[in-house]
């Protein structure tokens, strides 16, 4: 059977955000798990970089880690910060910008 959570050490303690680094003028990604129906990554995000309009084929949860970013779903910009969270749902155009250096945690879940 092939690991379902991997690039992390199973039975420790650790923190999300120290798994990622912010890079500048650069989007860094760690995938977590990918499975058919569940995809996690992290992302560090630098100020003023991002990701272009595109869309998930399922519902995807952008939780905050660190700093403050912008996502903004079917042309709706919403500003998320530190601890705060927003769902994508699955088929919607969005983007995601870093007003401040960020990281988060992104959750997609596909129908099965």
């Amino acid at each position: 059977m092939s690991e379902l959570i991997k690039n992390v050490l199973k039975e420790s303690v650790f923190t999300l955000a120290d798994l990622v680094q912010v890079e500048e003028g650069r989007v860094n990604s760690l995938t977590l798990s990918q499975t058919p129906a569940t995809k996690v990554t992290l992302f560090a995000i630098d100020a003023d970089e991002g990701m272009s309009s595109h869309a998930a084929g399922g519902d995807a949860m952008v939780n905050v880690l660190e700093g403050t970013g912008v996502i903004t779903i079917n042309g709706v910009a919403h500003e998320v910060g530190a601890g705060q969270s927003i769902v994508i749902p699955a088929g919607a155009p969005h983007s995601v910008r870093g007003v401040t250096a960020f990281k988060m945690l992104l959750v997609v879940v596909f129908a099965s």
